[in-house]
This record gives C-alpha cells, structure tokens and sequence, in this order.
C-alpha cells in the first residue's frame, strides 16, 4: 500500500511496528540477543550501576534514558470450576533515541502481551503502540500502565506503596481476564538492591519484583465466564544492554512454594553451562541472592512445539536451601506466537518444595 493513502496514525504505527520487529530481534528468532532489544546498541543510553539505590514511586515508571523496560506479570488462578489457569500480561518498552520528545517526536516504541494458559489451550494477543499520543505508557503516581484498553491500574490506599494493589485487564481473541490484586508482601530488590548482573563479563539490569499478589476476579473462555482466585508476581526491569554476544537465550523461573517462600532464578544460555543466579526470598519477603552458579537447573523432558523442541520439564536446585524440585508445564504448548516467539506458561512444582509458578523461555 502506498504510504501517501495511510492515515498518519495507522502510517507511524506501520513504521512502530516495522522498528519493533527490527529492534525484537524478528530477523533472527533462534537467538535471543534482539528480544525486547536486548544485545543491541547502547550507543547514548544510559548503563546500570551499582550504587544506585531503586527509590519509589518513582523507578514503577518508565525509565527513557534506558533503552529497554517491562511491566512484567503472571499469574496462577484456579477457577470455580476447578481448572487450573495461567495469565501474562506484559508492557514492552523500547527506544529508538535516548532523549524525550513531545507528540509523533516521542522515540518510545510500546509492545503489550496478553495470553491465557488452560490445561489444554494457550490464547495470545499482542498490541503495538506510540509513545507520546497517548496510546501507550505509564505513570508512577498514580501508577498506571496501558497500551489501548489493556490497562495495569494501581487502587492502592494513600500513603500505600502504589504497586500494592493493582486492577488489570486484557482481552484478545477466545479469552480476556479482569483481576484485582493485593500484595501480601514487600517489595523485592533481586541481585545486589536491584543492580541485577545477566553475565560473567559484567552486563547488568535494573530489576526489582512483587511476588506476593493475591489474586480474585473473572477470566473468560471462548464465552464462558469463570471467577478465578490465586496469586501474581509481577516484574520490574529495565537497561541497555545485558547480555553478553555468546548468549542465546534464557530460562526464567518464579516459583512461588505452598510454604510462603518464593525463588526467582534464571539461566543465560551461552552454549556451555550458561550463566545462573537466583534470589531466595523468605516468606516475610527477605531477599537473599544467591551467588551466580549456586541455582541448579538442568532440562528433563522436552515436547515439540511449532517443530521446535521445548524443554517442559525442569529439575531446579539450590542445594544452600535444601531445594531440589521438578517444575512441569501445565500445558506443554504455551508458545507465544508474537513477534518474537517464545514460551511463557504455568508450572507445577513438586519434591522437595511443592507449589506453583511461571516459566519464560527464550532462543529456542
């Protein structure tokens, strides 16, 4: 179609969309280095460094002089009907400069996800935005986070961390959701207070998260509404560039077990034995990170998924907390079908620990 007969609306969102799935990574979906950006330039934009400490409200908004940043949440519900279920809902931001501009000059580039786990199905919607008319972004105060009419809202009391209660929403084809969620806990620094380091040679994010939610509302399924409880975790991160050349991926972990404590754990996959960390977290919400090497994880069984071979089923070890479990999906083919593939789903966890949780997959 002839740029001149677009709207200038649907024209930038061409463009956006053109730019994200350059900045994605969508040339190369084997490897992990473009996805959300990270790997890329960080020409003019600003490096994490360690010292600074995370203060709010202000770091539960955007952070444009980074080039990347998520608003990242998921969570496992059990129905009415006694169904186990799985949510994520995901604001992406990207940039293409590292300064602000008003209007079509804003250089924020916005990326929503939305998908919904079943035993037996995975529904995912996907949404691009602008920043600087209003389509897309966020607040710190009073927190709010939206692309379209998909929304993270905060409801906390006066003088109540803003994050501390949140409405969310999303829809897509075959399903929405509408929650409310309270925290029970505090948040979390990960890594040394949030300076979060993704490599041996020193990459970092700035990365901090809320696992404590409790959850209540309504999902719907192909028509059928189902009031759900459970709990959320949500993630916060955000940097330039954290991965090393030699990595093609990640697996993430939040496992959140049936005695009140909570592990956040990944592996940066480099060919070898990969980069790990961990942080352990009580169930008052102490943070104890774990130093890099000392989680464990090793994949067992592996399913086909879009002809791809997907590892969806863990053996996770942190032996300095006695832990030792197998984490399975609930539903082997929660891929994520969106402009950079991967494979996001709930989990069950079982052996040492019991509990349930979120696995993200990357590169493969």
């Amino acid at each position: 179609m002839n740029a001149e007969r677009l709207s200038p609306f649907r024209f930038a969102l061409r463009i956006a969309a053109a730019i994200l799935l350059v900045t994605l990574g969508h040339t190369a979906p084997a490897g992990a280095q473009g996805f959300a950006g990270l790997g890329a330039t960080a020409e003019g934009f600003a490096t994490p460094q360690r010292g600074r400490p995370l203060v709010f409200p202000r770091d539960h908004g955007p952070h444009p002089e980074y080039r990347i940043e998520w608003w990242y949440l998921t969570s496992v519900l059990t129905g009415e009907d006694g169904r186990d279920y799985g949510i994520q809902w995901t604001l992406f931001r990207s940039a293409l400069a590292p300064h602000e501009g008003a209007g079509w000059e804003s250089p924020q580039l916005w990326l929503g996800h939305a998908a919904l786990t079943t035993p037996d199905r995975h529904f995912v919607a996907e949404r691009y935005g602008r920043g600087g008319i209003g389509q897309a972004g966020v607040t710190a105060e009073p927190f709010e986070a939206w692309i379209d009419d998909w929304h993270m809202t905060g409801t906390a009391s006066p003088g109540a961390d803003a994050l501390s209660a949140l409405s969310l929403a999303a829809s897509g084809s075959g399903f929405s959701y509408d929650l409310r969620l309270k925290a029970e806990g505090p948040l979390v620094a990960q890594g040394e207070q949030g300076y979060s380091v993704k490599s041996a040679a020193g990459q970092a994010s700035w990365y901090y998260s809320q696992p404590f939610y409790r959850v209540e509302g309504r999902i719907e399924v192909e028509g059928k509404s189902i009031a759900v409880t459970g709990k959320a975790w949500l993630d916060r991160e955000w940097s330039s560039q954290p991965l090393a050349e030699d990595q093609t991926g990640w697996d993430w972990f939040s496992l959140m077990f049936d005695d009140g404590a909570r592990l956040m754990g990944f592996r940066l996959r480099d060919g070898g034995e990969g980069y790990t960390s961990a942080t352990w977290i009580s169930p008052e919400g102490r943070p104890e990170p774990m130093p890099p090497g000392a989680l464990q994880v090793t994949p067992g069984r592996a399913a086909e998924v879009t002809v791809r071979k997907i590892p969806v089923e863990w053996r996770v070890a942190l032996p300095e907390k006695g832990l030792d479990v197998t984490v399975e999906a609930m539903n082997d083919r929660a891929w994520m079908d969106t402009s950079v593939p991967y494979w996001e789903g709930p989990i069950a966890i079982r052996g040492s620990h019991t509990g349930r949780g979120y696995l993200e997959m990357t590169g493969y």
